[in-house]
């Protein structure tokens, strides 16, 4: 790309594409992020995909067909949101904002009674702080626009499972942070909704299981005498979501359909399990759900 005046001249094939529409993605080098980034650009959407690396970033500007224009993006350095905001400033020129999808995040698996503090405030810091951060950051340039806000959330904010206590709540608050936000801005004309997916076939279970991994390591004897069996149940389980989870594509399906609807709905669960679930947590008492939780 190229930066004309104060708009990226963005391109396609040898030839200077012109989008009318921009998105800004956070957490874009894989998974749900980059199936979004993908999507998005061959719907005809001018992308700023929040990465982190360079080889990221290389990979996605060989696999956007000129539409997505990588942005080194840290949710959790205030630098990096301002610089990042600026950028997209300048790309968008006099074109509009269409949207921001808070995507970034991470998954911190063990038991809350041996998981170290630090762990915790990582957790919230990536999925909570810093999508925080960004939207406050962006919420100017999509005023101007009446653009959208697409939290992308987790069925693990409805239903809490053992050993994902810091995971469940970072995605049990992003349900309020969505509410409360949709409440304030929607009145300017800004719609907030969240993305509510089930097990999806990510990275994020991998890199989940090698971070609980190291963290057994620093954990004393007794956890593993008092958790053992419950964490490898649950290793087990992560194991089978990220091999049977819905494709990644499916939840970049209904994104866009929270960007573009002209009746967007506030909430897309996305998956069989994430729709059941939905339904589940309004009907049965607590201690029947402990039981599906525990499985």
């Amino acid at each position: 790309y190229r930066i004309v005046g104060a708009t990226i001249a963005w391109h396609s094939r040898g030839e200077v594409v012109n989008p009318e529409h921009y998105v800004v993605i956070t957490g874009a080098s894989s998974g749900i992020g980059e199936a979004c980034a993908l999507y998005l650009g061959s719907s005809g959407f001018g992308v700023f995909a929040g990465v982190r690396k360079e080889e990221d970033a290389e990979a996605l500007r060989v696999r956007g067909s000129g539409r997505i224009e990588p942005l080194f993006l840290d949710v959790t350095d205030p630098d990096s949101v301002a610089s990042a905001t600026e950028i997209v400033a300048r790309g968008v020129g006099e074109a509009r904002l269409a949207g921001l999808v808070n995507n970034a995040g991470i998954a911190v698996a063990g038991p809350l009674e041996f998981l170290p503090v630090e762990e915790l405030r990582r957790q919230l810091e990536v999925n909570i702080v810093g999508q925080v951060a960004v939207t406050q950051a962006f919420l100017p340039l999509l005023r101007e626009s009446n653009g959208r806000v697409i939290n992308v959330g987790s069925i693990g904010g409805k239903i809490a499972g053992p050993m994902l206590g810091a995971y469940a709540a970072s995605k049990f608050a992003m349900e309020g942070l969505t509410d409360s936000l949709r409440r304030e801005v929607e009145p300017q004309g800004i719609h907030v909704a969240i993305v509510e997916p089930g097990a999806v076939r990510t990275p994020i279970w991998e890199k989940s299981l090698a971070v609980a991994d190291a963290l057994l390591h620093q954990f004393p004897r007794r956890a593993l005498v008092l958790y053992g069996s419950e964490i490898e149940k649950q290793q087990k389980s992560a194991l089978e979501a990220a091999r049977k989870g819905i494709s990644p594509e499916i939840v970049a399906r209904a994104v866009a359909q929270a960007l573009s609807a002209e009746r967007p709905k506030t909430r897309y669960p996305v998956g069989r399990d994430a729709r059941v679930a939905s339904v589940l947590v309004r009907l049965l008492p607590d201690r029947v759900l402990d039981r599906i939780a525990g499985l």
